[in-house]
């Protein structure tokens, strides 16, 4: 990379990087090293209350990335922690759309889960594996004379590459062993050094890096020990974890000294250990200092905290075991972990806390809640709300705390603990409406009407969509459209646009199976208009909207107009199409070829067509004859044209009612916190819908 003299954006990967949103933001963060104008559209669709899918976003990177006329280099470094499937496809719609001026490098211990056989049948793979990145006798001569600074003989070098199988972080630690010990008198012995250690790998660190930490002045060996609970360096930091000063300078020694410290941006203002050097690291502090860990810990969790960002103090507070800490800010992180829909992270955080302190706090217990019905795990919503409930019990029909139980009950967000009753109904409600459950459904929906405040737009909407959802599958089409419009605009005023969006697809569906088609198409004319305000990218529900529009035109006998539509969706279902959670992954297994196939039969179509037009510009060629037997040839191609178009939309629309109902039996979830609704035929009751934030069809 250095030789090519090509700029590179380099971005260091950690567990939590698991969460798709998390992953997109530091992607795009990465890029914008090389080009600071790259990007914006994607960071302002991902911190919307509602933002669009992962290939759409990606799409839009994507776009402004041509845009760099100069090749660059993307470093994903240590791609291994990453276990998420959402994450892995992310990637593979990058490989697959990346521009020829965008390079991308993925450092990891284990292949990556995307298929990188294809890659590597196309040629466009370049591996190195272990035995590439071994260090020749040559190169190893090269590495410990000139840079590290010794001066071995060639059989010493020969046997120190031999001892170390060119494995160059054996040689970097060997040679820190060797400088220390040739600096001290009477410790000369370089050969002897070279054949005392023995064994594999491990063995080897471990020997080394006691040799290295043993010789090391006593401050800097207790910096290198207490900042080993540490996945990311920088001089603040250290100097709070520590307890001393100058970690800036102490950072800038260890890295002019090689050792071990990796740079993490051009400024040197961040750094990383070595992970094999980190890990023993903080294997000798465990030995050594035990009782400091925690300690450690809770000071790298405050500073986090004092500087923003969240996720890293929780982390450290969970790592302290900290639980008390850790379950405040996790409950101050809650809203905004709503708003960027990083439910998967809020859930995994929330399971690392001790249940009976989850239970003493309704907040958090309801958040748990919610985190379920959004991954899609119904099974335990109940028992959640349930410990949040009992703690209202004191409280009902009042606006005050339970005094009784003030004692032992904790609260961090007042604001939150004062809508709880109504977001509670709200959360019954959507369970009972995933389960197929419409009395309970309507039950709670219009306890939470009664009790969210006027203003609470985005939670009313929920319970006014929920019951429109209810009384269509109970067969009042009147009554259903008008609730879940209702909904539907308030969940628009609460700022999520793209869920408004959605559900003019529930609406026009229970149109149509009112029979009142025009108000069907105005109803897409409409919601095509508010998408279109909204720019780029596209917004989930887009392509299915032109399915429904090409599946009136059909109705109309207007088969150009319905083709028309039907590849527009096509074409716009392949920019937008994701699978956002494993969970919708498993549910919606049978329906992924749902735009494969639709492209097939739009294939087919397009070859009668082309059929037909050369039949019809050469009349007299078709079957052998003249115009008497072109006629009839003409006519059966335009009618195989139509009834494959016809055919066509209608397994489209099938598919698309399918996948919605497939997944709300397996209670799926989209990417957002929304349920969403398909109409079948005429007047039957609409498939049960997925717990997530009220809108149609979220794709």
């Amino acid at each position: 990379m250095a030789a090519s003299r090509q700029p590179a954006a380099w971005l260091s990967l950690d567990e939590e990087d698991s969460d798709p949103a998390r992953f997109l933001a530091y992607l795009v963060a990465a890029v914008q090293t090389i080009a600071a104008n790259v990007g914006a559209a994607a960071l302002v669709a991902l911190q919307s209350p509602q933002p669009p899918p992962t290939q759409s976003i990606l799409t839009t990177l994507l776009n402004d990335i041509t845009t760099i006329t100069d090749h660059f280099v993307l470093v994903l470094d240590d791609c291994h922690v990453i276990e998420s499937q959402a994450v892995d496809l992310a990637l593979a719609f990058l490989l697959d759309h990346l521009p020829p001026q965008m390079h991308l490098v993925i450092a990891t211990r284990e292949d990556p889960q995307f298929p990188i056989a294809r890659l590597r049948a196309r040629g466009q793979l370049t591996e190195l594996r272990a035995a590439d990145l071994r260090f020749t006798a040559a190169e190893a001569a090269d590495f410990l004379n000139p840079v590290m600074g010794l001066h071995l003989s060639a059989a010493d070098v020969a046997a120190l590459e031999e001892r170390t199988e060119g494995w160059i972080a054996g040689l970097q630690l060997a040679a820190l062993a060797l400088r220390t010990q040739m600096s001290m008198p009477g410790h000369q012995d370089v050969s002897g050094f070279i054949r005392a250690f023995a064994g594999d790998h491990r063995y080897i660190v471990d020997y080394l890096v006691e040799e290295v930490l043993q010789r090391q002045p006593q401050p800097v060996r207790s910096f290198l020990l207490r900042t080993a609970v540490l996945d990311q360096l920088n001089g603040p930091l250290c100097d709070a974890v520590t307890g001393q000063e100058e970690g800036n300078a102490r950072l800038e020694a260890l890295e002019r000294g090689n050792f071990f410290v990796v740079p993490l941006d051009d400024q040197r203002h961040w750094y990383r250990y070595h992970h094999l050097f980190g890990e023993v690291l903080y294997a000798h502090l465990m030995a050594e200092q035990p009782d400091q860990i925690a300690t450690l810990h809770r000071r790298a969790s405050e500073w986090y905290e004092q500087h923003g960002s969240t996720a890293n103090a929780i982390r450290h507070a969970l790592a302290a075991e900290d639980f008390v800490r850790a379950a405040n800010l996790v409950e101050l992180a809650v809203p905004v972990m709503r708003r960027s829909r990083q439910e998967a992270t809020l859930l995994g955080w929330l399971k690392g806390l001790p249940d009976e302190l989850v239970r003493l706090r309704p907040v958090l217990s309801a958040a748990y809640a919610w985190a379920l019905l959004a991954n899609g795990e119904l099974e335990g919503v109940e028992a959640r709300l349930r410990d949040a409930e009992r703690w209202l019990a004191p409280m009902a029909g009042t606006s005050e705390r339970p005094e009784a139980s003030s004692a032992a009950m904790v609260v961090v967000d007042e604001e939150d603990f004062r809508r709880l009753p109504g977001a509670i109904a709200v959360f019954r409600a959507a369970r009972a409406q995933a389960l197929g459950n419409v009395p309970e459904t309507v039950q709670y929906a219009r306890r939470a009407l009664d009790l969210l405040p006027e203003d609470d737009h985005l939670l009313r909407g929920a319970a006014a969509a929920l019951l429109g959802l209810a009384s269509w599958t109970s067969g009042d089409l009147e009554a259903a459209h008008q609730t879940y419009a209702d909904g539907m605009a308030r969940v628009q005023r609460a700022g999520n646009i793209s869920d408004a969006i959605g559900s003019a697809i529930t609406l026009a569906d229970i149109r149509i199976a009112q029979g009142r088609l025009r108000e069907a198409m105005r109803t897409y004319e409409q919601a095509l208009q508010l998408a279109t305000e909204q720019g780029a990218p596209v917004l989930r529900g887009t392509a299915d909207m032109y399915v429904g529009m090409s599946e009136l035109h059909r109705e109309h006998n207007d088969l150009n107009a319905a083709t028309q539509h039907l590849l527009r969706s096509q074409a716009l279902g392949e920019e937008v199409w994701v699978l956002p959670h494993p969970v919708q992954l498993h549910a919606d297994a049978r329906a992924q070829p749902f735009h494969q196939f639709a492209g097939v039969l739009l294939q087919v179509a397009e070859a009668v067509e082309l059929q037909f037009q050369l039949a019809e510009r050469q009349p007299a060629k078709l079957r052998g004859g003249g115009q008497a037997q072109a006629r009839p040839a003409l006519s059966h191609l335009l009618l195989a044209h139509g009834q494959i178009l016809q055919h066509t939309v209608r397994v489209v629309g099938r598919a698309r009612q399918r996948r919605a109902s497939g997944s709300h039996r397996r209670g799926a979830r989209s990417s957002s916190f929304s349920w969403r609704s398909t109409a079948p035929t005429s007047q039957m009751a609409p498939p049960t819908p997925s717990p997530s934030m009220v809108r149609a069809r979220p794709r």
